[in-house]
């Protein structure tokens, strides 16, 4: 942790310690004889991911009572100026979020996206009309279903939990039946993580019962990928065979992976094969070899984290087939890609991995 603080303060310019001095403020904040800077909280946020209240569990500061009346009023006006125009804006700034974090993993924009949550829960929470609220929910469920993701993949379950939540509540604000599935599908992977893997495809199925007749085919695809994916780990492989092609029959001919109504969501055929591949190594299936080197050519270099899973895929695949020295490659090659994007979800996947390797790597 010290030689992270000291790179990226260097980074930024601020560097004014040295690293034996650092070791000594890591050793009394955690004793509780130094108190830790606004300059060195940020930094902590950034390494971890977390926010101030998981790291340091402060108290939020209050609000003078005769300033209330004043504030509040400001907050509605500022609100109702929210239009199309401007929900929009906030869309894009989901969007850039949402590209940063396939490139560089959800610790490095941590920060931000804690920003852009708050400035959408505010202008839900205190626009009026639903002229006005509707558009600002439907940014609002999709950010905070990013968020949700970013929160699982390092491994804060709990703020994971309430983020979906707040996506599925918004989403029910914007009446928007394709982005409350969405949101439950994802969450559905708290409970894999929390070993509820069963519950997780209940959550899924009932994901699916929301969206049919008002989502378009490609969430319906996503939806059925993700039950495959739940089922092979809830150990019922041939529910997960079943759902893999009712995937590939639902997902639209092309290559366009995104549809409007849903734009947390990407998936089109090669995408689909990569999971394909996923879901059957999985299953201890030695044929996912020719569907993850299929979608591994084909894939797109900006979905870094993706790539972590693919390889850690092939590793299992090749694990399978009894092809040690592959398995051990691709997994190493995972492991570098995992360092950089700072994913726990995919790290305990590895460790897992490395558990049943010769030489544990």
């Amino acid at each position: 942790m010290v030689r992270e603080i000291e790179r990226r303060l260097r980074a930024a310019g601020t560097l004014s310690v040295t690293p034996a001095s650092l070791k000594v403020y890591v050793s009394e904040w955690e004793n509780g004889r130094r108190s830790i800077g606004a300059d060195y909280r940020a930094v902590l946020r950034g390494i971890f991911g977390l926010t101030d209240a998981e790291l340091f569990d402060d108290d939020a500061p209050g609000v003078d009572l005769a300033d209330a009346y004043t504030e509040l009023a400001q907050r509605i006006a500022l609100a109702e100026s929210i239009d199309h125009r401007m929900a929009e804006t906030l869309a894009q700034q989901t969007e850039l979020m949402r590209t940063m974090d396939r490139q560089l993993g959800a610790p490095a924009i941590a920060e931000q996206m804690r920003a852009h949550l708050k400035a959408l829960d505010d202008a839900l929470a205190y626009a009026v009309l639903p002229r006005a609220r509707r558009p600002v929910a439907r940014v609002l469920s999709s950010a905070s279903t990013l968020a949700g993701w970013q929160a699982l993949d390092v491994g804060a379950v709990d703020r994971a939990w309430r983020h979906y939540e707040t996506a599925r509540r918004a989403a029910e604000e914007a009446s928007s039946a394709p982005l409350l599935a969405h949101a439950m599908g994802e969450q559905a992977y708290v409970l894999v993580d929390l070993g509820h893997a069963e519950l997780a495809v209940e959550l899924i199925r009932e994901a699916l019962n929301t969206a049919a007749g008002k989502s378009p085919a490609r969430l319906t695809a996503w939806l059925r990928a993700a039950e495959a994916e739940l089922c092979a780990l809830a150990g019922a492989g041939r529910d997960g065979r079943a759902a893999l092609e009712l995937a590939a029959a639902a997902l639209p001919d092309g290559s366009d992976e995104r549809d409007e109504d849903v734009s947390g969501l990407f998936l089109n055929g090669a995408h689909l094969a990569r999971w394909r591949g996923n879901v059957l190594a999985m299953l201890g299936d030695g044929n996912a070899i020719g569907d993850l080197y299929g979608a591994l050519e084909r894939m797109d270099g900006t979905f870094t984290r993706a790539a972590a899973g693919l390889r850690i895929g092939l590793a299992q695949a090749h694990f399978a087939r009894d092809e040690i020295a592959e398995a051990q490659h691709q997994a190493q090659q995972a492991r570098l890609i995992v360092n950089r994007t700072g994913s726990l979800r995919q790290r305990r996947r590895l460790d897992r991995l490395a558990g049943l390797l010769p030489d544990g790597r």
